[in-house]
């Protein structure tokens, strides 16, 4: 398995930035090609799988909404909620001060086996250095450029961050940064799910 070794905020020791390490960025499936891959290896029928997902999404929403937690050969599923405010009175709390907050998602241990089966160990994979990148703006404002004009106009964190190598998250706040002071470099428009940023 291709890794990344990546600064985190939190001093060591030492008083250097302590590391994480997360598999190579880029490294991504969709599920059509995942639905190729079964099919060609395990004869599966084309979109069985997604068939599957789809009446699985639909049938476990109703129990998740319902409150039950589901458990699958996959892992275990549940409602995951909260309160809208802040409350220490437990007689304070109202049914329109819970609200839902996703769905929660155990693993548990068979993801564990099935990777191991096939782990052959672990290879790094020599990535920018972040910090290093984020102290050249000069550097990281001409790549911000050249990433716009290879794209036609506009770029998103995620176009930018696979073009400089910085994290999503740093390729992000970089991006935003650019959009705030007096003389701003770029503008910020929400555009779906996602923003988009272009050049002012």
């Amino acid at each position: 398995m291709w890794y990344e070794v990546h600064p985190t905020p939190v001093k060591g020791e030492d008083g250097k930035n302590l590391l994480y390490v997360r598999p190579k960025s880029g490294m991504k499936l969709t599920m059509k090609e995942l639905e190729d891959y079964c099919e060609r290896t395990y004869n599966m029928r084309y979109s069985e799988m997604s068939r599957a997902f789809d009446v699985f999404i639909r049938a476990a929403g109703r129990f998740l909404a319902e409150g039950y937690r589901i458990e699958t050969p996959i892992g275990s599923f549940a409602p995951k909620l909260s309160l809208t405010k802040q409350v220490t009175d437990p007689d304070a709390v109202k049914d329109r001060d819970v609200k839902l907050d996703g769905v929660e998602y155990n693993p548990g241990k068979l993801w564990d086996k099935a990777i191991d089966y096939w782990l052959d160990g672990f290879r790094r994979y020599h990535n920018t250095d972040t910090q290093e990148l984020m102290a050249d703006k000069e550097k990281l404002e001409q790549m911000m450029r050249e990433c716009i004009q290879k794209y036609g106009g506009f770029i998103t964190a995620g176009r930018f961050s696979r073009f400089s190598g910085l994290t999503l998250y740093s390729a992000r706040k970089q991006l935003n940064e650019w959009t705030k002071g007096d003389n701003p470099k770029l503008l910020k428009t929400k555009m779906g799910k996602e923003h988009i940023y272009t050049e002012i």
